[in-house]
């Protein structure tokens, strides 16, 4: 990759398998309070055991910097980015560096069930060549920020050069095994700096404790650290580095580098197998992981391990609801979603069509449109109309799930439209043909803006008979594309299409709200006020894609030559953003005015997900 790569914000990351990851940049700054070397799921939330090292190689009597560190107020030092001559992410993070006397060294990062190996090797140079590695550790909740403080405990347990810490009683031990020597040097690095913090209006400021050094003779022999969780501090550093780097490469060398993106959000939960919503923040969600197996799994051959997730998943019906999320820190469950639920009809049907019927499925989708049609939470309750109404003051129910100090942006109390293209196609894959026939009559009488020839996005809003939201949203789509069912045809969803590509349809993706809206934000930057007030307020996703395109196929035919037009169009912009902000996957949301600058999560399921079934639909 070019300077210009190494230098910006380009990030990476390494999963562990089981919601933990390793993270950073191309530059090897570390810009998030999330970017780290060990970082945990499991237990009560994720933490954070080892946040980076700080690396220097002595050669001649020289010493250069390896590390890049950033720190308040702007100040960078040291500067190994300056010695960084070439960085690739294929099958892993590895990183060059060539220093002035010759000396060329390269270090790479991998990770494997909740193990992370870092290596260093000198591929050019002569004479003595001793590296210095100085790991920095906080122990702290993913989220959180460490400052100095009293309550670290220093303290080391070592043996032939490996050593082990256990900074706080609370949280797990920290194990370093290595190749080299250690010896204790406590100290605490004060005020880094977290850019990409800062510009989302963070606290942006951590301290992190440094327990010693390692040191190795890279002229001899490569240098290896293997991280690891407990406070065991037998084995061979160098053995144990040698079989996960082979174990991984022989893992990873059949897969695409797309298939090894699909594959880092399909994670093992304890006893679970779920879908990571996204790196670094998200965790697993509902309604985003219905929708992103569709291309994750469905699309890859994958639908064994969909069955698997969806019958997890089937166990949490209640009241005809399942949960949004599973929150980190919390045993319960949230259920504060309309349209999660009704995702996992639609997934689970798609996935019982391809891996076999399956009971469990099946009775979880009866009791979801049983629930529905009773009413349950948060005012959910078929109408008389037949059609599915929601929500309540204060509640964010729709993916349009916003709110900002109490007040929620996008409340779309009523009958949102994509809700209704859900709840027709859960009757319609239910077997309640009548209640099909019902709803999908109401539907189109309703729903139709008479001005515009498309569709409202709510009607009967704020659950006021004949009131409509006639904002022009994406959500419109769904009736016609997205979903098995489609419940608008002909002119209809013609113009539903065309009024969608028009308005809506960008090169990163699908607009939340058309620009001509007095309401459109055309960037989302800024606090965390300013970004949520902006967050569907036409702010583009990425995930959007798929179901247009699946729409504009509908209408405008499927053969091959409508294939390749589309894929043309929409679906090669959208692909060829890939790695823009994280490498190999595709970010969550950009601006809403061009050039679409990539924000929010740099590496999210469902915008990969929906890529992926739209390059199926495609080719």
């Amino acid at each position: 990759m070019g300077k210009e790569v190494i230098e910006g914000s380009l990030e990476w990351i390494e999963p562990d398998g089981n919601g933990g990851f390793a993270s950073g940049t191309a530059g090897g700054v570390r810009t998030r309070r999330y970017h780290a070397l060990l970082l945990l799921a499991g237990g009560t939330e994720r933490v954070v055991l080892v946040n980076g090292f700080e690396a220097w190689l002595d050669v001649g009597g020289t010493t250069f910097p390896l590390s890049t560190q950033h720190y308040a107020p702007d100040v960078t030092y040291p500067r190994g980015i300056d010695h960084l001559v070439a960085f690739t992410g294929d099958p892993w993070p590895r990183w060059t560096f060539a220093l002035p006397d010759g000396t060329v060294v390269a270090h790479e990062v991998a990770v494997s069930l909740q193990a992370t190996v870092c290596a260093w090797r000198r591929i050019a140079g002569q004479g003595r060549a001793t590296l210095h590695v100085r790991p920095l550790l906080s122990g702290r909740s993913y989220h959180a920020l460490m400052r100095e403080n009293g309550a670290f405990d220093f303290r080391s347990n070592t043996r032939d050069g490996n050593a082990s810490w256990q900074p706080y009683p609370s949280l797990p031990a920290t194990t370093m095994l290595s190749t080299g020597m250690y010896r204790d040097a406590p100290d605490w690095y004060r005020n880094f700096l977290y850019a990409e913090e800062a510009a989302r209006g963070l606290d942006c400021i951590e301290d992190l404790a440094a327990p010693g050094i390692f040191t190795f003779d890279i002229a001899q022999r490569d240098a290896a650290v293997v991280l690891r969780p407990g406070s065991d501090i037998e084995g061979d550093a160098r053995s144990l580095a040698a079989e996960t780097l082979a174990r991984e490469r022989k893992r990873r060398s059949p897969l695409s580098r797309m298939d090894r993106a699909a594959d880092a959000y399909v994670v093992s939960a304890g006893t679970r197998r779920t879908v990571i919503a996204g790196y670094p923040w998200f965790t697993d969600w509902g309604r985003d992981t219905f929708i992103a197996m569709r291309g994750l799994l469905l699309s890859r051959g994958r639908a064994d391990i969909a069955a698997i997730i969806l019958e997890d998943w089937s166990a949490h019906v209640s009241q005809g609801m399942l949960p949004n999320r599973f929150p980190d820190g919390s045993e319960l469950p949230q259920y504060n979603a309309v349209d999660a639920s009704l995702w996992f009809v639609v997934a689970a049907h798609e996935t019982m069509a391809i891996a076999g019927s399956s009971e469990r499925l099946q009775s979880a989708i009866d009791a979801i449109v049983d629930g529905y049609a009773r009413g349950t939470r948060f005012g959910i309750r078929m109408d008389d109309d037949g059609l599915l109404a929601c929500g309540e003051p204060g509640v964010q129910l729709t993916w349009m799930d916003a709110r900002v100090d109490g007040r929620v942006i996008t409340p779309r109390i009523g009958k949102p439209v994509e809700v209704q293209a859900l709840w027709i196609n859960a009757l319609y894959l239910a077997g309640r043909a009548a209640l099909v026939q019902r709803a999908s009559a109401a539907f189109r009488a309703r729903f139709v803006d008479p001005e515009r020839g498309s569709l409202y996005d709510v009607v009967d809003a704020d659950h006021v008979a004949g009131r409509v939201d006639s904002s022009v949203r994406p959500n419109q789509v769904f009736a016609a594309g997205g979903l098995p069912f489609a419940v608008v045809d002909g002119d209809l969803a013609r113009k539903v299409v065309e009024t969608v590509e028009r308005e809506l349809v960008t090169p990163a993706g699908v607009r939340s709200l058309a620009r001509s809206d007095p309401a459109y934000r055309a960037r989302y930057e800024g606090g965390p006020a300013e970004r949520d007030g902006a967050y569907h307020q036409g702010t583009v996703w990425p995930w959007l894609m798929g179901p247009f395109v699946e729409a504009w196929l509908r209408v405008h035919g499927s053969d091959e030559a409508a294939k390749t037009q589309a894929g043309l169009r929409f679906v090669a912009p959208l692909a060829a953003r890939i790695g823009a902000s994280g490498i190999d996957h595709l970010f969550e949301i950009a601006d809403g005015d061009a050039p679409h600058a990539p924000r929010g999560c740099p590496f999210q399921a469902w915008s990969l997900g929906e890529l992926i079934r739209a390059q199926k639909m495609t080719s």
